[in-house]
Order: C-alpha cells, then structure tokens, then sequence
C-alpha cells in the first residue's frame, strides 16, 4: 500500500512494522510526531516519560525484558539521554533498540543548533540518516535487525526537514517478533569497572565489523553519473544536491553515518576528479574523510551554520537555478514573530514581573516568549529546568539583595523534567528564592502532550496525577501559594510578599491552556471608544488580540477570548 506520510510518521510506522513493543519518550519539536503516531497503535506499549533519560532507561529496560524498543526526542534532549546512551554503547541489547533523534537545523524551535552526529562518533553507536520519508520508514524498520546483528543500540537522525515534509511511502504488514528469553548475564550488563574494563574492546572491534558493513549495505549507495565532480552527502542535503544537479554529478548518498564506510568512501573518490562533501551544520563526515588523507571540498564552500536549500548549494557552484525555483523577486513576506496566544494565562504573570522590574530567570516552554516585548520580562533562558537550579546559583552569588528582586518561572511540564532537582538543591542548601510554576495543565509548546501533572497518560485515559503543592512540600518547600494569573491585583500581592519573606518558596500560576478543548471561552470583549483616553496601557500586555485604530484601542472579537486581564487594566473602564 502506498501512502503519502511526514516523517515522522514514516518512522512510526517502520517501527512498528518492525516488530516495536515498548515506545517512551518526552516530545520534543520536531520529534514529537513519533511517538503520537505510535500512541495509535493498541498492540504496543507507549507512554509519555518525565524527561528523555528516563525514556532511554525505560526503552533499554524493555530490551533487556527481551522486546524491541525505542525512545525519540530532539537533539536537545539527547544531551539529557546522553547518560544512558554512553554505557548502553558497552552493555549491548537483548531485543533490538532503536533511539531517534531529530536535530533542528536553523532553530525552527530550538534554542541551539547541536549536530547529534557527534553523540553517535561519542559513544561508539551506529547511526541512520533518512534522506525522505521511505527512507524514514526503512530505516526505522530495519534498525531492529541491525541493532540486535550487531548487539548495539541503534540512532535514528532526522532533521526538521525530514521529519516534517512529506513523500510516498510503500508500507507493508507488522511482523511479529517473539520475546527474546531473559538471561542472568551480570558480566554485560552491570557495569562496574571491572566489567566495563573487558566490554570496552568488544565496542571497538563492533565498531569495525559495523564500519566493514557499512561499505556494502542497504543504507549507503553510489549514484554514478559525470564523474568530473563527486560529492558525498546525506539527509537533507541529497534532496538539495538532487534538485539541484539531477543525475548529471556522482553522488555518494550516506544513510549510514557513523561509522563511515571508508572502503566505499575510497573506492567512490578514487573515480571522480573533484570531490566535494555537503553536510549541514558540522564537517563530520569532511573531517572523516580528510582524516583518511584523501582530498575534498567542504566547509570553505558551504556554511557551517543553519539550514541549507536548493539555493545555497546552486549559488556555491554558481550555477543559475530554473526559474520555478526561484522566488520572485517582488515576493515580500511579511514578518510574524511568535506571540503568546489571547488569553494565555502566562501572559498575566509576565506583566505582573515586568511592572515588578524584577529579575527572572526562564526556562523551555510557551513562556519563553514573555522575553518578547512589549512584556520583555525574561532575563534568561538555558535548558530545561535552568531556571530554578539557575535562580539559586544566582542568588548564592548576589545574595539578600537578589533574593528579594529575582524569581525563576517554569511550566508544569519543564517542572516534571527537570526542575524538581533544582528545587530540591534550594530546599536542600537554603536560598530563599522564589519559584514560580506556571501550571497551565498540558505541555503546550509542542502540541498539547499529557505529562505527569495532568492525570492522564498519552492516551488520553486517567492517570495518577502528581500533587504539585504536595511535592514542592515534600521536598522541603514550607512556603506553596496559588495564584489565578488573570487576577493581576492578587499575583503582584503574592509575589511582593514571597519575595519579601526569608524563607524559599514556590507560587503555582494555575490556568489551564486557552487553547485546551476543555476550555469554554468567554464571550468576547470590546472597547467604548468614548471612554479610551489612548493612554495605551492594554497595549502593554502585548494581547494578539489588542491594536490600534485611529488612535484607539480596538479589540479582534474573533481572537478575544474574554480573559479579562486588559479590562482590569483599563483606568478608564473603557473595556467591556
């Protein structure tokens, strides 16, 4: 059967045609699709996990159960996976596993531009690059037989571009895998130096048997055509060089990209007169195979930075691209940076902080963008979870003077990531800062995934639900105030007396998501031009659905949600 899928998808479905039993993950853009999709299937095992470490010990937990296993996530959550993923390299697999990553060229919706290659060549595992969604698929499905071949995990690495877009796909049937015996092996599995110390030479010599495989394998393949000009290239970049040349260059088309193949590598440059390598982001593969003392083109030509397009591989070669590539020069696209959606409920804590003049330290979510003006009230944004641990170091460092002028903000989910360790560390060594949650009771920025504080589980039925005030508690917290974000009176009242009180403490911001099915909005508010003095004060809210006309606010009734918040800020009750 063919069907046109993204990605994303394209993976799931090799996944579990491939035999996958158990899937966990914590969504992640541009990877949260996979797991979504997964979700759909009854006869596996997914779930929504804190954070990605815990989704790559889980997915190792199922393999060594015996089943076939996977976890996905961006390649920022990588970095928080890196841990297991290291020694996961020296234990091995019983059912095969399989860990996708999807890496955010251009920072679409990342906060850095990492090249997840590099965790690959770290940690001594084999990883696939599709270059378009039936690549996606095979890969995904054939990962299982390479990982359990070859007694190691396996990485699967996307990029935005391959996990969003979206091609034919020939499908096929699920095949059924048996669960594979559990045995005692302590020797492979628990690794404690002196273990380590005899799986260490196995990974080496893996990693050759690997690399010898590579130069004669189904991922990797040689396109001949003028041989004046070769070039290697991978994922994205193959569909690049493809729109661009067609078959007129030769091309090594990489879908294996750690370990290289270098008998393939050599025997490819061998017939060509120049070689050229294309490679987003960093030269892995050109420091290869410069390594190997052959000769190539890369990095001085192509940029190490963002994305790249049918344009920037043309304008390279200075080749002149067909004008149905070409935009028109007169098109103008206009900008539209991202804002806090009308009546979402962080946006009245925001304004509350910025009126306070305070200092915040942010972190990964929606709430990232009350560092957006007119709002302009985040001082910081690092990973997920910085804010807390971050707040503390920053008020060790200050010292009373900060403590009472400086809060971190984190959403619900963030909080279940990883900011709970932070807060732990405050409770633990006494700073008297200020955290406030902002519980809007889903994981909003990446589409409305369910997470522990919710009371249900990806599929939608009811869950346990962690107790936040209860937690935040437990952990050492005396001080736990809740607070209704539209009432602005009442959250610059808690912050000023939180803020004023030599002890830690914790406000939770609770609003669900306006977004949220659940949610009813109000009726829509408007504005009695009579009344509006133009003193712009509602435009300070930085509300989508707030303008000026003719001088005088006036309010998008198809937008407006009727939260209420400009209507408590109008001195002239010009807003009804």
């Amino acid at each position: 059967m063919r069907k046109l899928l993204i990605g994303n998808e394209a993976i799931s479905r090799g996944l579990y045609e491939g035999g996958l039993a158990v899937v966990s993950s914590y969504p992640g853009t541009p990877s949260t699709e996979i797991t979504e999709y997964l979700s759909k299937y009854d006869d596996i095992y997914s779930e929504w996990a804190p954070n990605e470490k815990v989704a790559c010990e889980v997915a190792f937990g199922a393999s060594l159960g015996g089943v076939r296993s996977a976890c996905a996530m961006k390649h920022v959550g990588l970095n928080v996976a890196a841990d297991p993923l290291f020694t996961l390299s020296y234990t091995g697999v019983n059912g095969g596993m399989v860990i996708c990553v999807a890496d955010d060229p251009a920072m679409h919706s990342s906060q850095n531009e990492q090249d997840s290659r590099h965790y690959a060549i770290a940690s001594k595992v084999p990883m696939l690059e599709p270059a378009d969604s039936q690549e996606a698929y095979l890969f995904a499905k054939t990962a299982f037989e390479l990982s359990e071949r070859f007694d190691t995990p396996v990485i699967l690495r996307t990029c935005t571009r391959i996990a969003h877009s979206q091609s034919i796909v020939e499908i096929g049937e699920r095949v059924e895998v048996a669960r594979k015996p559990y045995v005692k092996t302590p020797e492979k599995y628990v690794m404690m130096p002196g273990n380590a110390k005899r799986r260490h030479p196995i990974v080496e010599a893996r990693t050759e048997a690997i690399r010898e495989y590579a130069s004669d394998c189904i991922y990797n393949r040689v396109e001949i055509g003028d041989t004046r000009i070769g070039i290697i290239t991978s994922g994205a970049s193959y569909q690049y060089v493809k729109e661009v040349f067609g078959d007129s260059v030769s091309v090594l088309k990489l879908g294996m990209v750690n370990p290289l193949p270098d008998t393939l590598i050599r025997d490819f440059a061998s017939k060509v007169d120049t070689l050229y390598i294309i490679e987003e982001l960093d030269p892995i593969i050109e420091t290869h195979v410069k390594n190997m003392g052959i000769e190539c083109i890369g990095k001085e030509k192509f940029s190490l930075i963002g994305e790249f397009n049918q344009h920037t591989i043309a304008e390279a070669f200075g080749i002149e691209l067909p004008k149905y590539l070409v935009p028109a020069e007169d098109e103008v696209v206009p900008v539209r940076p991202p804002v806090m959606c009308a009546g979402c409920p962080h946006r009245g804590i925001f304004y509350v902080l910025h009126k306070l003049k305070l200092n915040v330290l942010g972190d990964i979510g929606c709430y990232t963008l009350g560092a957006q003006a007119p709002l302009s009230a985040v001082d910081s944004t690092l990973c997920m979870g910085a804010s807390v641990s971050g707040l503390h170091g920053f008020n060790k460092a200050i010292g009373r003077d900060a403590e009472q002028k400086s809060v971190a903000v984190i959403g619900d989910s963030t909080f279940m990531h990883s900011g709970v360790t932070g807060l732990i560390d405050i409770a633990y060594n006494e700073s008297c800062s200020t955290v406030i949650v902002l519980d809007n009771s889903i994981t909003g920025m990446t589409g409305h995934q369910q997470n522990p504080t919710t009371g249900y589980n990806i599929k939608g039925d009811p869950a346990s639900k962690v107790d936040l005030e209860a937690l935040c508690r437990a952990v050492g917290i005396d001080r736990v105030r809740v607070v209704d974000p539209y009432d602005l009176k009442s959250c610059e009242e808690v912050i000023r007396e939180e803020l004023s009180v030599d002890r830690p403490s914790v406000i939770i911001s609770r609003r669900p998501c306006v977004l949220l099915k659940s949610v009813k909005p109000k009726p829509s508010l408007r504005v009695d031009k009579d009344k509006c003095k133009s003193c712009k004060k509602c435009m300070g809210l930085g509300c989508p659905a707030i303008s000026l006309k003719d001088n005088k606010a006036v309010i998008d009734t198809t937008l407006c949600v009727g939260c209420g918040v400009c209507e408590g800020l109008c001195p002239f009750g010009a807003i009804e």
